[in-house]
């Protein structure tokens, strides 16, 4: 059974579809590129996979069961994680304590008024922030980091509470190329533990970590296969070549 299957996607704002018949299947441990002109309708699809948009029509399936109608909050609790583009980390907190609100959003409101989850999360927190090289800098203030930095630190955040999908929105929008290169370093360790849909402009990026590639023209899927096929398929390189 798949993680995470979408069919027939529409989604229509006022007189614009951005998305027309839909369709996207991921894999348990599977790291899936979502790639298209801009417009093409990545990000829309993006939001009805993670509850932000609820589809015109068509149905989202996660781990076995609907979530359609679902609203994000109960589909982060069903095991699915989001990172949108625009980093959300709080600057005036420390790395260490970012990481620990993530974790203690799965806390019950008890525990925290008893303060009983800090010493309880602290291997776990350190560990996350050892997995994105960040540790050295725990107690130092988020607004201290490079904006890749942050960019770290949040999908540290989404990986924090361990999902079983991890939705990633151009995560490397405003990186440097050595910034870029480390954020697939980072990223490659998860597929053992959660799988992964993301948008990226960086085709070079998403070619080197994802199994499979999904191409999105005018709200329809134009292509879905192996890095491979995708690259070799000529209404594929038209359509990039159109909108070049």
């Amino acid at each position: 059974m798949a993680l995470l299957e979408a069919r027939g996607l529409i989604k229509i704002f006022g007189k614009l579809t951005a998305l027309n018949g839909a369709d996207l299947t991921i894999a348990h441990n599977e790291f899936h590129g979502l790639i298209g002109p801009n417009g093409s309708g990545k990000s829309t699809l993006m939001k009805c996979i993670a509850g932000a948009e609820t589809p015109t029509q068509g149905t989202v399936t996660f781990a076995g069961r609907d979530i359609t109608q679902a609203s994000p909050a109960e589909r982060a609790r069903a095991g699915m994680s989001l990172k949108f583009q625009i980093t959300s980390v709080l600057p005036a907190l420390t790395l260490y304590d970012n990481i620990l609100l993530a974790l203690q959003a799965q806390t019950s409101l008890l525990n925290l008024a008893l303060s009983r989850t800090r010493g309880v999360l602290h291997d776990k927190v350190m560990a996350m922030l050892e997995q994105f090289r960040l540790v050295d800098r725990a107690h130092e203030p988020a607004s201290a980091l490079s904006h890749g930095q942050q960019q770290w630190l949040e999908i540290a955040m989404a990986l924090a509470p361990e999902p079983k999908l991890l939705l990633l929105d151009e995560p490397t929008g405003g990186m440097s190329l050595e910034e870029r290169r480390v954020t697939g370093e980072l990223l490659q360790p998860i597929k053992a533990r959660c799988s992964l849909v993301i948008v990226e402009h960086d085709l070079d990026f998403i070619r080197d970590i994802c199994d499979r590639l999904t191409v999105l023209d005018q709200g329809q899927i134009l292509q879905t296969g192996s890095v491979q096929h995708v690259q070799s398929c000529p209404r594929v390189q038209e359509v990039y070549l159109r909108r070049a």
